[in-house]
């Protein structure tokens, strides 16, 4: 309003009033959790658009054990223009609004409707700022809350104010505890967006895609119960051309293979291959993954194992793009008298000074391939039923007093394999040329890393990374059809 001799009197005789308002105004907008104020935000015409969606190709088997369901309740998705921006940093930005109201709860097992590629569409944001966005993180409502909104339906509710848990295959619900993920959020840093920073220009709208491998995410601690430590990628997709499809099957019989493990890798800076998505093969042996990043490609590893015990061994496809079917994937099966995988077994240790600490550590077993051009892969082989990766080495389990460090706690893995070297082939001009597996001894590594429980995945001990390429003898670490053999104990120290 004007500033006349009238209204100033009036201002003047309110001011107590005027003065409380500008100070609530001062402490709403202080009170914004890290995310950026929209009364700051550009006119607009000059904004970008972000539509949100989550996927998990549906994969319960291994390692983590057989789930019906995992129920997780997420009530915001930020992104952030800087890669090093911290948890409490301004400039977290909110890609789904609604969902501050309207929290969403989803069933990372359910399997979408007719074929789709979507878990769920999460929503969007008509109103962003234009930028390169290199940070995600989803929150999620915590357990037993003190207030705020709250989903509309909760798969947890015979837990009471519970709204993440996992239903096991005997219909036994447990809560998933959350380690910091309700307040910082779980991250997906710049090396889990692929293709780099997701750019939002203005005018622009941009489709991007959230997956969480929610099997390769849980640990059960030694107590039965069932801690969240998150696995997600993200990047930005088209939902319609981006997908990898195929069949699995048996290489002599050309039957289809159900339950087989399909990875999608990509290397790592180190150029090891690492998992993206997993899923198992459906009753017709076919798998499909979408949506996929624009322009990704990807290599495809493949193995199984029969309902009768027989091993097959893992099938490596390298540089498929986006938008191919792959067609039939020949696995070859074990043949001899004795023709069951190989289990690799072994113990992982975590002392702070001489002091046992308690640290969770995801194990992997890795082999090396040859692929065109002359060179090596180091490929993350996946695992299959019965293996243990994800392990939490607890105060209530201390080292045996010999052969192990000084007053440490243990934890044991199992990694289920197969025992025979990997077929490679190279997807090229639309199809895909064979070559024949190396012969010789069956050998891996296996690799282990630690981090901070409760933490969302942050480093802990002074070497996060180890890996091991011998047994327990010294001798290299060579696998048999039906054998288990004992890899040589690694030992994280300095994780404070």
């Amino acid at each position: 309003m004007p500033l006349t001799a009238r209204n100033y009197r009036l201002l003047s005789s309110n001011l107590p009033l005027f003065s409380m308002g500008i100070a609530i105004a001062a402490a709403l907008l202080l009170v914004t959790c890290g995310t950026t104020n929209m009364t700051t935000m550009p006119p607009s015409n000059q904004m970008g658009t972000i539509n949100v969606s989550l996927s998990d190709p549906p994969t319960c088997s291994a390692p983590a054990g057989n789930f019906q369901s995992v129920f997780i309740t997420i009530r915001s998705v930020q992104a952030h223009t800087s890669a090093t921006a911290g948890d409490n940093s301004p400039g977290w930005v909110e890609l789904v609004p609604e969902l501050n109201a309207h929290p969403v709860q989803v069933d990372l097992l359910h399997l979408p409707a007719n074929g789709a590629c979507l878990l769920t569409t999460l929503g969007s944001n008509t109103s962003l700022p234009p930028g390169d966005y290199q940070q995600i993180r989803l929150l999620l409502v915590g357990d037993n809350p003190s207030g705020g909104a709250m989903p509309a339906t909760n798969g947890c509710a015979t837990l009471g104010l519970v709204f993440n848990c996992v239903v096991t295959g005997q219909n036994a619900v447990s809560e998933l505890q959350l380690s910091s993920q309700a307040n910082t959020g779980l991250k997906i840093p710049p090396g889990q967006v692929v293709g780099g920073p997701i750019h939002v220009g203005a005018g622009q709208a941009v489709d991007i895609n959230l997956d969480f491998n929610a099997c390769a995410s849980i640990i059960q601690e030694g107590n039965g119960m069932f801690r969240l430590k998150p696995t997600l990628t993200a990047g930005v997709v088209s939902t319609n051309t981006t997908g990898i499809k195929g069949q699995v099957v048996d290489s002599m019989t050309r039957m289809p293979i159900a339950g087989a493990m399909v990875a999608l890798e990509k290397p790592d800076s180190g150029g090891t291959d690492r998992i993206f998505m997993e899923a198992l093969t459906d009753a017709n042996g076919q798998f499909s993954f979408c949506p996929l990043p624009i322009g990704a490609v990807f290599d495809v590893a493949v193995d199984a194992v029969t309902g009768a015990g027989t091993a097959y061994n893992a099938t490596i496809v390298v540089n498929v793009p986006g938008g191919t079917d792959v067609g039939a994937l020949p696995l070859v099966a074990e043949t001899g008298t004795v023709v069951g995988p190989a289990k690799i077994q072994g113990v992982v240790t975590a002392v702070n000074g001489t002091a046992g600490a308690n640290v969770d550590v995801a194990t992997s077993a890795l082999q090396s391939v040859a692929i065109p051009g002359g060179m090596t892969l180091s490929v993350t082989i996946p695992l299959l039923a019965g293996s243990i990766s994800n392990v939490a080495v607890e105060s209530t389990t201390p080292c045996p007093t010999t052969g192990s460090p000084a007053g440490a706690f243990c934890a044991a893995y199992t990694l289920v394999v197969p025992p025979s070297n990997p077929e490679v082939g190279s997807f090229a001009a639309g199809k895909i040329t064979f070559s024949a597996p190396a012969s010789g001894d069956v050998l891996f590594t296996v690799e282990a890393d630690a981090t901070r429980p409760m933490s969302g995945g942050s480093s802990i001990c002074t070497m996060p990374s180890q890996t091991t390429t011998t047994d327990s003898s010294g001798a290299n670490l060579k696998v048999a059809p039906g054998a288990t053999i004992t890899a040589k104990e690694l030992d994280f120290s300095g994780c404070s």
